[in-house]
This record gives C-alpha cells, sequence and structure tokens, in this order.
C-alpha cells in the first residue's frame, strides 16, 4: 500500500516536474499582436527610463545625416499627410521632430550637450514589444547582388520577361485589368502556364543563373544585376499577371519548416540547397509573376517609403503600429554569422517594412548590399529595445516655425518604390 502511495505520488512528482519543464521551454511569441484598442507606443514620463543618448552620438556617421535627408524628403510630399495622425504623432510633429533632431545634432560640440538638448526639446517613447514590457526582437535583411546574362547560356536559363504586350494595366492605380481580347479582359495565365507554355518567349529581359534567385528578384520587385560583359543592370517592377500572392517563407512557417522569427533569405537557401524538385514545387504555388523594366537604378535599393535605405540605419517595422519616417533608437546585440555578437546602440530611421514584420515585437534591421552585409542579416538575432523620439507637444510649433523661416529648397519627389522591399519570400 506504501509502495503504491510511493509511486502516485512520484509519478505526480514527474508529471509535474515535465509540466514544468515544458512551461520554461515556451518560447517567445514575438508576433504577438497588440490586443485591441492598444497601441505600440509608451511614452517614458521619468527620465530614468531613457535609453543613453551618447554611445550612438559617438558612433554616427554620414548615413545617418543621409536618411535624415530622405526622410525629410518623404514628409514633404503632401500625400504622406494619409499615414497620420498614429495616437498622438502627427504628421506636423513627426515632420518637425526630424528637422529638430537635425538641428540639434549638427549643432551639439559634445554628446552630453546633445543628451541635455535632446532630453529638454523631446519626448521619448518605447515599443511596449511583444510581452508589454519592450522586448523587441531585431532581425536583419540585405540587397543581394545576382549575376546575369544579356544572352541566354547553359548557366545563364532562367529568365526575367518584360511586360507582355497583351497584359492591361490601369495605368493610374496599378492595377491588373488581365489579357486584352477583343473590347473586354480575360484573366492573364497563372505561374505554371506562363513557364510551361513558353509563351513568352522573345520578351526576355535578362537571364540568371539560379531558379531561387529568379524568384527572389520577382518577389523583391527589384535587383541589381552584374552581367557578364562586367556592366551593371538594374531592373524594376512593371507589372504582374494578376493573380494571388502566395509567399514562399510563409508557407514554409506554415507547415512548419522553418520557425517565422528564423525566416531569412539565408535560412531559405539553406532549406532548399540540393532540392530542386522541391523547390519547384513551393515556386509553383504561388501564381503570381513579375514583369520587368530596366532602370537607371538611382534611387535603389528603396524601402516602403520609396527612399533609398541606408545601410545599419535604416529599419524596417510594422507600419500599421509605428509612425514611419522617424528617428528610432535601438539597444541590441549585432550578431553576425562570421563573428562575435556586439553591443549595438544606433539612431535609425523607419523607414521599411516587410512581410514577416507584423507586430510591436519585431524589427528588422538593414545591413546593406551584397555577401558581407548577407552575413551580418543572416546572423541577427537579438533582443533588445527600441525608442522613438518626438518633440514635445509644446516645442512643435516654435521648431515648426523656425523650419519655416529657414525656406529650404524645396526637395525633389522620391520616386515610387521598386516592388516592395523586405518582402516575404
Amino acid at each position: 500500500m506504501r509502495t503504491g502511495c510511493r509511486t502516485i505520488v512520484l509519478l505526480a512528482c514527474l508529471v509535474t516536474l515535465i509540466g514544468c519543464q515544458k512551461e520554461q521551454q515556451v518560447k517567445p511569441d514575438y508576433n504577438r499582436p497588440l490586443p485591441p484598442g492598444a497601441n505600440a507606443l509608451r511614452l517614458l514620463l521619468d527620465l530614468s527610463q531613457w535609453p543613453d543618448l551618447k554611445e550612438p552620438w559617438e558612433t554616427r556617421d554620414a548615413g545617418l545625416t543621409a536618411a535624415i535627408q530622405r526622410s525629410q524628403q518623404w514628409f514633404s510630399i503632401k500625400s504622406t499627410q494619409s499615414f497620420f495622425p498614429l495616437f498622438d504623432v502627427t504628421h506636423l510633429r513627426a515632420r518637425t521632430s526630424l528637422y529638430a533632431f537635425s538641428k540639434i545634432l549638427a549643432e551639439s560640440q559634445s554628446a552630453s550637450a546633445f543628451e541635455q538638448r535632446i532630453q529638454a526639446e523631446f519626448d521619448c517613447y518605447t515599443s511596449v514589444g511583444y510581452d508589454n514590457k519592450g522586448s523587441v526582437l531585431f532581425t536583419g535583411y540585405y540587397t543581394p547582388i545576382f549575376k546575369g546574362s544579356l544572352t541566354q547560356t547553359s548557366v545563364y536559363k532562367y529568365p526575367l520577361y518584360t511586360k507582355p504586350k497583351d497584359l492591361a494595366i490601369e495605368p493610374l492605380t496599378g492595377k491588373v485589368l488581365g489579357r486584352k481580347v477583343g473590347s473586354g479582359y480575360q484573366p492573364y495565365p497563372a505561374r505554371r502556364e506562363i513557364e510551361s507554355s513558353n509563351m513568352l518567349k522573345g520578351t526576355e529581359l535578362v537571364w540568371v543563373a539560379d531558379r531561387l534567385d529568379q524568384y527572389i528578384i520577382q518577389v523583391n520587385g527589384s535587383a541589381k544585376i552584374d552581367l557578364t560583359d562586367g556592366s551593371t543592370m538594374y531592373v524594376g517592377y512593371a507589372g504582374n499577371n494578376g493573380h494571388e500572392y502566395t509567399g514562399l517563407g510563409a508557407t514554409l512557417i506554415k507547415e512548419g519548416v522553418i520557425e517565422p522569427e528564423r525566416l531569412s533569405l539565408a535560412s531559405i537557401r539553406q532549406h532548399f540547397a540540393g532540392k530542386p524538385a522541391e523547390l519547384e514545387r513551393y515556386i509553383e504555388m504561388n501564381d503570381r509573376y513579375v514583369f520587368f523594366a530596366r532602370y537607371d537604378g538611382s534611387n535603389w535599393p528603396a524601402g516602403s517609403l520609396g527612399v533609398k535605405v541606408e545601410p545599419q540605419v535604416s529599419l524596417a517595422t510594422d507600419k500599421s503600429v509605428f509612425p514611419r519616417g522617424g528617428i528610432v533608437v535601438i539597444n541590441t546585440r549585432k550578431t553576425p554569422l562570421n563573428g562575435a555578437a556586439s553591443p549595438l546602440n544606433r539612431f535609425m530611421l523607419d523607414q521599411d517594412t516587410g512581410g514577416a514584420i507584423r507586430a510591436a515585437g519585431r524589427a528588422d534591421i538593414y545591413y546593406g548590399v551584397g555577401p558581407n552585409a548577407e552575413q551580418n542579416a543572416g546572423g541577427q538575432f537579438a533582443e533588445g529595445r527600441m525608442y522613438y523620439f518626438f518633440l514635445k507637444h509644446g516645442k512643435t510649433l516654435e521648431w515648426h516655425q523656425r523650419m519655416l523661416e529657414e525656406q529650404p529648397p524645396t526637395p525633389s519627389k522620391p520616386v515610387k518604390p521598386i516592388g516592395k522591399s523586405n518582402e516575404v519570400y
């Protein structure tokens, strides 16, 4: 009888221990949506809660100034007013905050002087994070450079096509009308028919060497391609066939192949290495097919604001919960694939978004172009904090008046984004 009791007690303890272990193994839900009516930013009323501003000031570079100017360029376009207000951040407050920040940045003679002025003029907001305690997962993304050929070869055999002449697109809205047939329209063929029928033969713009590269360029909507003749070619989005988009990455997540927070171009490449049949099966799930045109690349690579993104300065966030274009401070760690982790405390600009970045607990750091950027972006995976800075309400009109008195030259209008940066592959 006692033995039976002891066994029951031991089993109960074991179940309890297993239950505790399971609780400890629960992974953070970085993609947790905000509760209904909740804000992604929380005002910090005590200066002791603010991040240190001296280190970001000391480690700033010319890229920060360039990124601020591009955000100011974006705010100068009247249509950007439609994205505001977002909670208590108006378009006027957000735009003037950039101006004030840039002036204080230029006028401050020391890190301490800069910090004191920002504390006097600005409010600081923290992201509530995934846990309502400010915890944010920082991942990374980059812009690959592809290799290609203007002629088809045994190596370069995957084409990017120009927009077909029989594909009708509404010029003002970009809406795909379909294939022009007589006085009406028919749905344009889906991906599988386009590729299997060879119906677009003769409209090839360029060939690339890898099937996954071809797909990635279609998803990105733009690319820089180093050609075999030594020249460089920039291609940009010229339209699509009007079918629904099914993300390869989203499907991999849904099927449990890749965890959501680990989704990156590097992880996708790694998974499909040596699996051409499996890759083909996933690509064919996406009926949408993208067409291209050649362009000069002066605004490449552009983020979701339509302005050029800056390495380790431009940040991608969920634009449904965070205000566009503003100054951000991040406190996290840089975790490259090929090196040791190091603190990363920087000023950034909220200038991009992405299909995988859909919560207050996610942010994506843009690392630049090419192989080194791929190493940094592919390894980036660290928690941290994220802070936004906007002028105090009582300071906004004062700074706005100063901005008007300077009467800066009207900036040129940013070009429309070429495709969409940082999408889910």
